[in-house]
């Protein structure tokens, strides 16, 4: 076991390479295709000529607020050089796509295609791509391309470019008009730098929440340094909280859940945690006080967070990865006393979301779902809303 999978901050790039370079080693171009062969229920992949042309796609739409999905055909554009062409196998229900059609975030564009977090085959790769062959496995994230160019794209957080990230659905199409449509699709065309690599032997339904669940907790895990034995604070055990249990134990943390579910107690220790508590335990909750080295909230709507904060040991951090909206309940005289931190954190680079999956299939970690097909899609956001989820929904595109 490598002393950077164990220790200290995760190194997002070999000697200091760029990510592009990186990720276009011969290593990577040489793991993704014992997935592919791997995989026995797959379709045989497109002849190349026909997988690079532009295609009429079938996809499933949400048509108003009220999260009414419909079957809807949706045209990917023609291959460019640098593109790769993928067949969608398995795509996740992310309570962004619940936000986003509900209108939580800003009315979207009807009819909406969401899903940023898929695997899937490659079926025909442009004349300049290096990194992925037809056949190999694939993921895509939470957004597909960006300038390249600015600072923030120059260090690995092109989901923080400043000229405006293309994120995988509901975002201005900068290449083809539109707007972008997500994984609730069966195909799907992406720039090559925007393309992660699945490794063998894993879980591939399993490994598509962690294309934004699994980054959006491994990156403050990653950048707030969470070493082995530290004790670690998850707020909440949804599609996020249960990765961000899992990721935890892996870095060997002491990991504690909060949540208000009396039935995810015992999931809680499943997944590593070494001790769990509802939120109704006063008792509990005090006993935590001044404990924490680093505390994850992925709950998703707003709630009172002081009591939370109050867990933190002086000079540590609360992150916020869940409730996008304004933030309640933190009392400034309160923090300032323990010198608490209240931060915020959303995603990752496509460096470091490369990172979570090498990390995961290392340790053996994958998320923990529900197997769907395309016409549950509402059924189960509904599910999500109220709560019922366990933990994820993956939709089985293959069976469409």
């Amino acid at each position: 076991m490598c002393e950077k999978c164990e220790t200290g901050v995760e190194i997002l790039t070999r000697n200091g390479e760029g990510r592009r370079n990186f990720l276009r080693g011969g290593a990577a171009v040489a793991a993704a295709p014992l997935a592919a062969a791997g995989f026995s229920g797959s379709r045989a992949a497109a002849q190349p000529s026909d997988a690079l042309a532009q295609s009429e796609v079938q996809a499933w739409a949400a048509r108003d607020t009220d999260g009414t999905f419909a079957p809807y055909t949706i045209t990917r554009r023609e291959a460019r050089p640098k593109d790769v062409v993928i067949d969608i196998m398995y795509s996740s229900i992310c309570h962004s796509d619940i936000h986003t059609y509900k209108g939580d975030w800003g009315m979207p564009n009807f009819p909406l295609v969401p899903g940023h977090e898929m695997v899937g085959r490659v079926v025909g790769v442009g004349s300049e791509v290096t990194k992925f062959r037809e056949g190999d496995i694939a993921g895509v994230g939470t957004m597909v391309d960006s300038c390249g160019e600015c600072v923030n794209c120059l260090a690995d957080r092109e989901q923080n470019c400043l000229n405006g990230t293309t994120f995988t659905y509901d975002s201005p199409d900068q290449v083809s008009g539109g707007v972008t449509y997500g994984g609730y699709s069966k195909r799907i065309v992406v720039t090559e730098d925007f393309v992660l690599r699945i490794p063998p032997g894993v879980d591939l339904a399993g490994f598509a929440p962690l294309l934004c669940a699994g980054i959006t907790t491994f990156s403050p895990i990653n950048h707030w340094d969470l070493k082995p034995g530290q004790r670690y604070g998850v707020i909440g055990m949804g599609g996020l909280g249960h990765l961000a249990v899992k990721l935890g134990a892996a870095k060997g943390a002491e990991v504690v859940v909060f949540t208000t579910s009396q039935d995810k107690l015992e999931d809680a220790r499943s997944f590593g945690a070494s001790e769990a508590y509802l939120w109704s335990d006063e008792e509990g909750l005090r006993s935590q006080m001044a404990s924490f080295d680093l505390m994850l909230s992925t709950v998703p709507v707003a709630y009172p967070m002081q009591q939370f904060l109050n867990m933190l040991k002086l000079d540590k951090t609360l992150v916020n990865v869940g409730a996008l909206f304004p933030v309640e309940g933190a009392h400034g005289m309160m923090m300032g006393f323990g010198r608490q931190s209240l931060a915020g954190s959303m995603t990752g680079g496509i460096a470091e979301t490369q990172r979570v999956i090498d990390f995961a299939a290392h340790h053996g970690v994958a998320a923990t779902y529900e197997m769907i097909t395309p016409d549950q899609i509402g059924e189960a956001c509904e599910r999500v809303v109220n709560r019922q989820a366990r933990y994820r929904y993956v939709i089985d595109m293959t069976a469409a």
